[in-house]
This record gives C-alpha cells, sequence and structure tokens, in this order.
C-alpha cells in the first residue's frame, strides 16, 4: 500500500472495512462495574430523559483526568461559555474508570456529552442506541474531510462523533540523553536490541514500562504484530477473523518475551505518567507510548523530546504501520439540554476550539484542517509528519476490537504474560477459547 498524500487519505485508512460488520453485544455490566461506577460519581452526570432543552447550561463528561488535558478541556470550555453565553458543567473521572464503567455510565443519567473514540468504540456504542445521532451538528462543521466524516460514521450511515484530536504512538527519548551518550536510531530490531543493551551497560533503564491500568502494553503488542505478522493480519486478529492460537502470534509473544528483560521491571504496580517520569527524569533511555508521553514534560523540556517509530522486524513488511487513534466527543442518547449540546459539540468541532488546544497542548494534534497549527512545537510537525508517511493505521487495541473482548480478555492475558511470559502455548490457547465464546452471537 502506498503512503497517504494527504490528511484525508490517512483518515480514511482509520476504519477498517474488516471489522465494519461484526456483529455487536453489550459490555459486561456486572456488579464490580455498577459497584464501581457508582463510587466515581458518574452517575452524578447531569443528564435525564425529559430531553428538555430550556436551561441555560450543559454537561460534559470528560475522561481527561491528568493536569495537562484537563486544563485544556477547560479552557475550552470557557471559549464556549464566552461565545455563546452557555455555562458547561465537567465532571471529570479518571479516564481508566471512565473507560471501564462507559456501558453502565451511558445506561444510566451521562452527562449530555462526554468524550469517546473513534472506530469501533464508537460505532458499538450507536449501535446500541447509548448515543444521539450527531448528522445535524456534522452539517454545520467545516475544516473535516469526507475520510474524518468516515471516522465519525457509524454503520447505519449517520454521523455520532465529533473528532478533537488524533496523535501517533512511537518510541520516544530525551535528545541530550542520547547525544550524551552518543545512541543512533535504530533502524533494525537486532540494533533496537543492541541499542538497549548498551542502555543498560550505561546505567539506564533501557525502556520505560507500565501496565497498572491494562492499556499500555496493547500498543507492545500492537506494533510487534504489525512488525512481525502486517497490517491486514492485525486487524483481522482484531476482528476475530485469526487465531490466536497460530504460529504468527505465538512469534509476536515469543518476540516480546526477549524483549521483556530490556523493560522497566514491576511494570504492573505502575501508571503510564510514572513510566514518562523516569524518561523524563533521565532514568530510561526509551519509551513506547503515544504523543501524549509530552504531557509529563515542561515546556522547556519539550524541545528535549524526540521519537522514532518502532523499528523494522521482517523487511517484507516493513517499519511504516502504527497506531494513530482519533480521540473526540458523543452526545448522550437523551441529553438533559439537547439544544445546548449540540452547540456544544459543534463549536468543540470547530475552528475556534482547535486553535485553543494548540496553543495550550503540545503532546496532541488537532483534527480540524482549519486550524491555526503554526504554534505546532518540532515535536508536534515531526508526528503530523509522521503519521503522513504510514502506509497504514491502526486505531489501537481496545479500539480497534470488540470492546468486551478487549477489557475482560486480552487486558487479563497481557498482564499475565507480563508476569510469566513462559507459558506462551497456554496463554494464546485461553485467549483464543474466550475469543470464541465472544465473537460467537
Amino acid at each position: 500500500m502506498s503512503r497517504p498524500r494527504s490528511q484525508a487519505e490517512y483518515l480514511a485508512r482509520l476504519v477498517p472495512p474488516s471489522v465494519a460488520g461484526i456483529n455487536r453485544r453489550s459490555l459486561l455490566a456486572g456488579a464490580a462495574g455498577t459497584g464501581a461506577l457508582l463510587g466515581t460519581g458518574l452517575l452524578a452526570g447531569c443528564g435525564d430523559d425529559s430531553g428538555g432543552s430550556d436551561s441555560k447550561d450543559v454537561s460534559l463528561g470528560s475522561n481527561q483526568s491528568d493536569p495537562k488535558p484537563k486544563d485544556v478541556v477547560a479552557k475550552v470550555t470557557d471559549g464556549f461559555k464566552t461565545s455563546s453565553g452557555i455555562q458547561v458543567a465537567v465532571n471529570t473521572v479518571d479516564h481508566n474508570t471512565f473507560q471501564e464503567n462507559i456501558n453502565n455510565y451511558l445506561q444510566g443519567k451521562p452527562d449530555d456529552v462526554f468524550t469517546w473514540f473513534a472506530g469501533y468504540r464508537m460505532r458499538f456504542f450507536a449501535q446500541k442506541g447509548l448515543a444521539s445521532d450527531i448528522s445535524d451538528v456534522w452539517g454545520k462543521l467545516s475544516g473535516y474531510s469526507d475520510a474524518f466524516k468516515k471516522a465519525s460514521t457509524a454503520d447505519d450511515g449517520k454521523q455520532y462523533f465529533v473528532p478533537a484530536s488524533y496523535y501517533p504512538w512511537a518510541v520516544f527519548y530525551r535528545k541530550s540523553v542520547w547525544q550524551q551518550h552518543g545512541y543512533q536510531t535504530p533502524k533494525t530490531l537486532d540494533e533496537f536490541t543492541a541499542l538497549a543493551g548498551q542502555m543498560k551497560r550505561d546505567g539506564l533503564t533501557p525502556i520505560a514500562f507500565a501496565d497498572k491500568d491494562g492499556w499500555p502494553a496493547m500498543g507492545t503488542f500492537d506494533i510487534l504484530n504489525l512488525r512481525i505478522n502486517g497490517y491486514q493480519f492485525h486487524i483481522d486478529l482484531m476482528a476475530g477473523k485469526e487465531a490466536w492460537t497460530s504460529d504468527k502470534v505465538k512469534k509476536v509473544f515469543d518476540t516480546w518475551a526477549g524483549l521483556l528483560p530490556l523493560h522497566q521491571p514491576d511494570s504492573l504496580g505502575r501508571t503510564w505518567q510514572e513510566a514518562a517520569q523516569s524518561l523524563q527524569q533521565k532514568k530510561s533511555g526509551m519509551y513506547l507510548l503515544g504523543l501524549f508521553v509530552g504531557q509529563q514534560f515542561s515546556n522547556e523540556e519539550q524541545n528535549d523530546l524526540d521519537f522514532f517509530t518502532f523499528p523494522e522486524i521482517d523487511p517484507a513488511i516493513g517499519a511504516k504501520a502504527l497506531d494513530a487513534p482519533i480521540d473526540g466527543y458523543m452526545m448522550a442518547r437523551k441529553p438533559k439540554n439537547e439544544a445546548n449540546a449540540r452547540k456544544l459539540l459543534e463549536y468543540l468541532g470547530g475552528k475556534a476550539a482547535a486553535d485553543i488546544t494548540v496553543k495550550n497542548d503540545p503532546a496532541t494534534l488537532v483534527a480540524n484542517t482549519g486550524a491555526d497549527v503554526s504554534g505546532y512545537t518540532a515535536l508536534q510537525k515531526k508526528a503530523a509528519e509522521l503519521v503522513g508517511s504510514a502506509t497504514e493505521i491502526a486505531q489501537f487495541l481496545d479500539r480497534d476490537t470488540r470492546p468486551d473482548f478487549a477489557s475482560t480478555v486480552i487486558i487479563p492475558a497481557l498482564q499475565q504474560f507480563i508476569k510469566d511470559p513462559k507459558d506462551i502455548g497456554g496463554l494464546t490457547s485461553s485467549i483464543e477459547s474466550q475469543k470464541k465464546s465472544i465473537f460467537t452471537d
């Protein structure tokens, strides 16, 4: 596949056709999830079943709980208030708690508008009737190509999502550390392994790593599978069309097992922010994560942050595929303030909101092509170039597969692998058995 010639062409590849027609089933809504939800205050959202719109405010449920993105959301909603006179009540909840309890949240009394993701995760809730059709909002938006619209469209042909930002996953490092030791960007897995070994001898932890929250390790699986088996196999595996017991998948885990000793130990007790801080503090040499890793660096340190795409493993496959997820907003199925919710979504998808984001968050790329990106840092410009040079783009494991499969099977399986990487056969057999149960409706 050729490189995308434009952002529009890149986005056109974001909704893999192999997952578009999979049957859906609801997320597990067990007692544990319900209990956690009740404890978070998520059900204290402002929505109800009245569908009224006479209030002068609107509520936004946000998973942007880290300081930098939380501040950006505050500035964006302040901009909306200034332009419209409508007050936004932002209900911020820890990112993982929000994600793990989203199904119960949406079936209760959710906020009018909520943060979410493009791809399978968006289509899942649209199909379940847990989100509102916002096609009319799209009729008022500008700065988006047809490809952006495609990434926001569910299986019924209607739009349910407003894109706000996107970001690539890559291997990040501090330039000053690499210059100090004379490190060079690796082009192959052998070079990558040799570099990590040298970092270890130099007293660094070669690869910062964390998986306390369950999802970061998915990025490692994604990139290894993309590099070893290629994009189409990866997407088909996510769609339930390939067997986890295949030799191809076992090779991914075997390769990962060989790299684990180069990773930061005790990762299951560490958050991604803590792992990022080890890179920030020059204790680790590299970190595979999304561009949002920059949130853990000061403005001055941003200039010292750089990255490279994960190196080639199979020359026949190359190193042009990557994860580059899209984040944005959706509207609840029965918002209390529907008219105001639609006004908020129109603002969130507009140039003004994108411009505020560019000015305040150097760790993401804005989706609206009409935004003034002259303020992009060198890192952001390089990230945009990386996405533009990719030949295939995935949305990330827990967005490219069924949400119940990702949360109830893959997270515990990857964490078990990290604890004990020896029984790959048993691990893959267990995943495959559970996959068949979930994917067969």
